[in-house]
């Protein structure tokens, strides 16, 4: 959606498809970082977004055990807004629609799933109003998800980096006496990460890889008692978990294909990478491969056409801060997570959060890390 509205307001004409009749689903993805606000600022949109409802979390913190420590605080960052937006993805969509229908070039075809890729070129299209039809451009840009099913059409494999967790997402009302700051809590083998979505808090407990099987088998009263224990002030909600229906499963993984395109055909996202949920960087990364496939490819869609080197240029640009990030990911996967959930009552907070205590200003490296990226890209046309 932000590819095509940048491509629009450059005059191109664009076709975005989406597969549903409205955005209103729980994408999960519900993170509008600093790196996101800034492009939105540089096209003039930022005044507009920030009516939008939405909730400010401008620090991040975790407690290992009984101790908490503040790990991140935007206060620092060069940027117009110095948090991250909480706010429902559908909410964002339906801004970026709304505001790419001004171009007269800008075409969003709702109830219309991308289904497969003709001989020729062209892409195979269901629609709720004429069944399959064909689409041909000049460039198709597939932006359809880790689970892709352009990628899967056009033969394209990734390369798996594994994951040892999964997070099994849930919503709790939230009362006025809570605290208000996103938390993530370690303790007894134990991971929750609690998001302030003010009237309630999205939930991500993180399981064992695959442990989803294990965990319904112990019953949900167990599974209620075991969010009672980790966070105490949740102890009078979680009957608000009526059945398993309740929780959502994202089976996580850490991925990358080895080329991102060929000839008329650029995936970008999760298509061509997919990220951990640590940091909640997945959607701002995919925002940033839009900029710089715009960035790159407009003055050549103007001027001409696109060809092959100018596909591997996206890449070239967006390889590596795509790289850090999943490696950092892994990192912290490894070293930090699954010891953590493989621990007991008395786990010892890694090295680096209790430094960045004694040091304050270390905290501004994950600051940087999580709310700008390796890379951020800024708007050129």
């Amino acid at each position: 959606m932000v590819l095509g509205l940048l491509m629009a307001r450059a005059g191109i004409d664009v076709i975005v498809l989406e597969k549903h009749a409205d955005f209103l689903r729980d994408f999960r993805g519900d993170t509008i970082h600093p790196s996101t606000m800034e492009v939105l600022h540089e096209l003039g949109l930022l005044p507009a977004f920030l009516k939008l409802p939405f909730t400010p979390t401008p620090r991040l913190g975790v407690q290992f055990g009984n101790q908490t420590f503040q790990v991140a605080d935007f206060s620092h960052l060069p940027v117009q807004c110095k948090f991250i937006a909480m706010m429902p993805q559908w909410e964002f969509l339906n801004f970026l629609a709304a505001t790419a229908k001004n171009y007269s070039s800008f075409h969003l075809m709702m109830q219309a799933e991308a289904i497969g890729l003709t001989g020729d070129g062209g892409l195979t299209v269901l629609t709720a109003d004429t069944g399959e039809t064909t689409i041909k451009a000049e460039l198709l840009i597939a932006a359809d998800g880790r689970h892709s099913t352009i990628r899967d059409a056009a033969g394209f494999k990734v390369t798996e980096f594994g994951a040892p967790i999964d997070v099994l997402w849930l919503r709790l009302s939230r009362r006025e006496s809570d605290p208000a700051e996103t938390l993530g809590r370690i303790a007894s083998g134990r991971m929750m990460i609690t998001l302030n979505r003010g009237d309630y808090w999205q939930c991500a407990y993180v399981i064992p890889k695959g442990g989803i099987a294990a965990t319904q088998a112990a019953g949900l009263p167990a599974f209620r008692s075991t969010i009672a224990t980790l966070m105490p002030h949740f102890g009078d909600r979680v009957e608000e978990l009526k059945s398993w229906d309740d929780v959502k499963l994202l089976t996580v993984a850490v991925d990358r294909l080895p080329e991102w395109s060929r000839p008329g055909l650029l995936f970008i996202g999760d298509a061509a990478h997919a990220m951990s949920p640590i940091g909640g960087v997945g959607v701002n990364l995919a925002i940033q491969d839009a900029v710089a496939a715009a960035n790159i490819l407009i003055p050549k869609l103007k001027h001409g056409s696109v060809t092959a080197e100018d596909l591997r240029a996206v890449q070239r640009r967006r390889e590596p801060p795509t790289v850090r990030t999943q490696r950092l990911q892994i990192f912290m996967q490894n070293n930090i997570i699954s010891p953590a959930l493989a621990g007991s009552d008395s786990i010892r907070p890694p090295f680096a959060f209790r430094l960045m205590q004694w040091f304050p200003v270390l905290r501004r490296i994950p600051s940087r890390l999580i709310g700008m990226g390796f890379q951020p890209e800024h708007i050129h046309h």
